[in-house]
């Protein structure tokens, strides 16, 4: 699906990131694969190596503008051009989430909104000199239609990236660009073991909840479904599709509560 294209992967932390999983899938499908690290480059440069085939690794703080500046030549040592990026960068203090929504001031609150949401046009806009007609943004949501217990500002944030989305999308597409984002259900991340209290037994019993709610089922350690909707549209299979959420949930968005499943379970952040 993606061979020729090269392809620019952010969020690539651990092997349980969901960012791996679309890199890995992503060269089994053709493509050129070129990784960011934030902060712990030799980490994602061991990671690189697991891959199918090894990766070049580029640093990058979606919050520095000065790495932004750079990003476009320093690609340029790898590849010429990028047919597609994945966004899969998100943070929130812990004084912004585990119900401190009430709580949280405004110097717990900017940073959610700077990386999870303002970093996708920064990123987007970095990218651009080396994007011609034809490129593809995804981005990593979780479903903002509701509010989510613990979830709190991280929720809002990823309002604010959906309408991001919708807005770069209007603007990049007599470009031949497309955006999207895929809301993936709760995946056992290292981000969702660290939302609120309990760590991964909490986690856990989110992952039991979600199935027992979601017609289709859900396992929160099946990587793969969420990894193939996200390589689907980064490939040309997608060429009149821009601005929307693909929900990869088994569902679970679009029902209601069922009898003993709270509508308002704890979700993690789909964005690691």
């Amino acid at each position: 699906m993606l061979k020729g294209k090269t392809l620019l992967v952010t969020g690539v932390l651990t092997p349980s990131s969901i960012a791996y999983h679309v890199a890995r899938l992503a060269q089994e499908e053709g493509a050129h694969v070129i990784l960011t690290a934030y902060g712990r480059v030799r980490l994602v440069e061991r990671l690189a190596q697991r891959l199918p085939s090894p990766a070049p690794v580029v640093e990058l703080d979606v919050t520095d503008a000065d790495h932004l500046a750079s990003l476009a030549e320093r690609i340029g040592v790898h590849a010429d051009r990028v047919d597609g990026v994945l966004h899969s960068v998100a943070y929130a203090p812990p004084e912004a989430l585990g119900g401190n929504f009430l709580t949280a001031r405004w110097d717990d609150v900017a940073p959610a909104f700077h990386v999870s949401a303002y970093s996708l046009q920064a990123l987007v806009r970095a990218v651009r000199p080396v994007m011609g007609p034809g490129g593809s943004v995804v981005g990593l949501d979780f479903d903002a239609s509701q509010a989510y217990a613990e979830y709190d500002w991280m929720g809002v944030a990823k309002a604010a990236l959906e309408s991001c989305s919708r807005y770069l999308a209007s603007y990049l597409g007599a470009e031949g660009i497309r955006v999207n984002l895929v809301a993936a259900g709760p995946l056992r991340t290292t981000a969702a073991v660290a939302i609120g209290p309990g760590g991964d037994e909490a986690a856990r019993r989110e992952g039991q909840r979600w199935h027992a709610k979601a017609p289709l089922g859900w396992d929160d350690r099946e990587f793969a479904p969420v990894a193939r909707a996200c390589v689907a549209l980064l490939s040309d299979w997608f060429p009149a599709t821009t601005g929307e959420v693909l929900h990869v949930d088994g569902g679970a968005h679009a029902v209601g509560d069922r009898p003993g499943v709270p509508v308002t379970a704890l979700p993690p952040s789909a964005g690691s």
